[in-house]
């Protein structure tokens, strides 16, 4: 039986990967690719308009098997470089909460919000079932932290990094965990590394690198999802 796989991009350029991958485009515009059967959703940059487009989808379509969240990332770790391919375990609204100076409180440290309410696990959505543990044997499982503004200052960086030690950070991620989650679907996260998450590096970034990769990483695990 063939695997209904949602594949959530947040940009025309990110989906555009799709087409490398060998298979059957039907009238639908869904794709036949080995085992699965692939719906593509092009959502938009950011958390709102991810939101918005998944409700808009899934109101209006089948849920899917497995949904699938792919794209770009900046990476935090030493140990992660360009071009890198990564799965996110965890995940969080990094700056939602309450400036208070060098510091950000977070809503759970606020009391505006329980952090072990679900989705949430100690202010954290995890991502845990059968095809994270698939995937998990041939990618590296990270940590990220979701932002509304890519960071690129000293202040921004370490802030972030002394408080939640992520390995990536992305626009979309928790979003993305959050709705799939609530909405009991299965879900991958899976992010290629474009640049460091440094103060002024835009120029550095490689996003042509980072797609090349993702695309061959998104089709070995589509094909071992046979």
């Amino acid at each position: 039986m063939a695997t209904r796989v949602l594949i959530v991009f947040a940009t025309s350029a990110e989906a555009e990967i799709l087409q490398r991958l060998e298979g059957t485009v039907s009238s639908d515009g869904s794709r036949r690719f080995g085992n699965s059967i692939i719906s593509c959703l092009v959502t938009g940059v950011g958390g709102i308009s991810t939101a918005w487009a998944m409700k808009q989808w899934l109101s209006q379509n089948s849920y899917p098997d497995l949904a699938i969240n792919a794209g770009i990332a900046g990476s935090y770790s030493g140990k992660i470089n360009v071009g890198d391919v990564v799965m996110t375990l965890t995940d969080c609204f990094a700056d939602m909460g309450i400036e208070t100076g060098a510091k950000i409180i977070t809503l759970a440290e606020a009391g505006l919000m329980d952090p072990d309410k679900f989705p949430f696990n100690k202010g954290v959505i995890v991502a845990d079932n059968k095809f994270v543990k698939k995937a998990g044997t041939i990618l590296k499982k990270v940590n990220g932290i979701t932002v509304n503004t890519c960071s690129g200052s000293v202040s921004t960086i370490e802030r972030l990094r002394r408080k939640f030690n992520p390995d990536i950070e992305t626009m979309e991620g928790a979003t993305f965990f959050y709705i799939c989650a609530l909405e009991k679907i299965p879900f991958l996260s899976l992010r290629a590394i474009s640049n460091k998450v440094e103060p002024g590096n835009r120029d550095s970034w490689n996003i042509k690198l980072a797609l090349d990769n993702l695309a061959g990483k998104l089709e070995e695990i589509l094909l071992m999802l046979e």
